[in-house]
């Protein structure tokens, strides 16, 4: 009885781990896709001329202005979601903008 337990936990985790695997190959395909659709809809926007204003949300010009820009950066990913790069991209871009870098 005791192999026979042990043998259907084996398989069960054996099946867990290949479905987690499999997610996570479904995920990382997502996500190039995805970088493939963002950057040919930057060549299109950059074709047209079109000027995405990335916003400029107070808390982070506020902490931007107090020499924050760890906290500047962590504002700007809460309140847009927007992954680490995007965000330090983004928040370096507005201390440029303003005079602040």
């Amino acid at each position: 009885m005791d192999a026979a337990l042990i043998l259907v936990l084996l398989v069960a985790v054996l099946g867990f781990s290949l479905s987690l695997s499999a997610l996570a190959k479904e995920e990382s395909r997502r996500t190039r896709r995805l970088a493939v659709i963002e950057r040919r809809l930057q060549l299109v926007m950059d074709h047209l001329g079109v000027v995405d204003k990335q916003p400029e949300l107070p808390e982070v010009v506020r902490e931007l202005e107090a020499g924050r820009k760890i906290q500047a950066i962590k504002a700007y990913r809460d309140a847009t979601g927007a992954g680490l790069k995007e965000a330090k991209d983004a928040v370096e871009a507005l201390a440029r903008s303003r005079g602040l870098a």
